[in-house]
């Protein structure tokens, strides 16, 4: 009951690994000297910006900027509203525990 159980062994035969048999010839010496490589021209387009696509894309920019920082502000003033109210939650809820304990 508890011992392995093993799965049937593989019944291919092994591969065999046969060695190349031919052999390379010496590599042949060339005395022209290679050619000097050429800069490939690009077949991407070149992106001009003119005065107002600048203008536009300055004022896009600075738009993302305001929104984002807009967002973090309200963010940062949620977490502290939060912290506040937390913090006045507890001071109400210890002098409620002080009273009741006060009046015994």
């Amino acid at each position: 009951m508890f011992t392995p159980k093993y799965p049937p062994q593989d019944t291919a035969p092994p591969p065999t690994v046969s060695a190349p048999t031919t052999q390379n010839p010496a590599p042949v010496q060339s005395t022209a000297p290679a050619p000097a490589p050429v800069a490939l021209a690009s077949n991407r387009p070149t992106i001009q910006l003119t005065p107002g696509s600048a203008v536009a894309l300055a004022a896009g920019g600075g738009a993302v900027v305001l929104v984002v920082g807009a967002v973090l502000v309200s963010m940062l003033l949620a977490v502290a509203i939060t912290g506040v109210s937390v913090a006045v939650v507890a001071v109400v809820l210890r002098l409620l525990v002080k009273d009741l304990n006060n009046h015994r």
